[in-house]
């Protein structure tokens, strides 16, 4: 004899499957892909967070095993930053071993050329070109046992040994002596100083600051962490507004 299978009976008390959330999806593949979380919402914070870590990618691709911040990846973040309404403030997190030249600049510009606030936070290292990115901010803070590495702008790979060559060197060490001074109370001095300086670093010159050393050089403005930065961050903001709504009353 056949025996008809039992078919359940849907239980009315029984919670319902779980859907997807699409945006939910969409920021964790954002994380994963870029390693950064979306632009705030109305719902979400007002100050937007961007980390450069790693090693800066310009115009080269690293290795896979390499961890880097691509420059393309930060400039649409940027633009959306100073584009959107909602987003009131910027802090940078770096914690970075440098990388490209060109591309370290361009970041540091931008940064230096938004409207709205930004404050900036070394842990670990900010060293390189993570020196001119980390000055660009509004006001900038680096932990105790943070370092920052500053030397001579090298290039590696292929290098045609023409005196024009060296120019070229010279004339992009100039342009990041020039940024570093102009956003920082560091005179040009003693940035070249510790630049050129030998003996300090094992093999080759240039200076490893660290921490207090760093502010007391005038190279960033002070010492602390991330409760710090974000107070910090919340009164420039808060200044901003003041001066927006004295200018429209005005």
């Amino acid at each position: 004899m056949d025996q008809t299978p039992e078919t359940e009976t849907p239980n009315p008390d029984a919670p319902a499957p779980k859907k997807t959330d699409d945006n939910s999806s969409g920021l964790i593949q954002k994380i994963q892909s870029l390693g950064q979380t979306n632009v705030p919402t109305m719902e979400g914070s007002s100050i937007h967070c961007l980390t450069i870590v790693g090693q800066i990618e310009g115009h080269m691709q690293l290795p896979p095993n390499n961890k880097a911040t691509k420059y393309e990846h930060l400039i649409p973040q940027l633009v959306a930053i100073e584009q959107n309404h909602k987003i009131e403030g910027l802090l940078v997190i770096l914690n970075t071993v440098g990388g490209d030249v060109e591309a370290g600049l361009a970041i540091s510009e931008m940064i230096a050329s938004l409207s709205k606030p930004s404050v900036s936070l070394v842990l670990g290292g900010g060293h390189s070109i993570g020196v001119p990115i980390a000055v660009s901010a509004k006001y900038s803070f680096i932990v105790p046992t943070a370092t920052m590495t500053i030397h001579p702008v090298r290039l590696t790979g292929l290098v045609i040994g023409v005196p024009q060559t060296f120019e070229y060197l010279d004339k992009m060490q100039e342009r990041v002596i020039s940024f570093v001074t102009s956003h920082s109370e560091i005179s040009e001095e003693r940035f070249k100083e510790l630049m050129f300086s030998k003996g300090n670093l094992t093999r080759d010159i240039g200076t490893n600051v660290i921490g207090t050393d760093a502010v007391k050089d005038g190279l960033i403005n002070e010492v602390g962490g991330l409760g710090q930065a974000i107070k910090k961050l919340n009164e420039l903001i808060d200044e901003h507004k003041n001066i927006e709504s004295n200018g429209i009353k005005q």
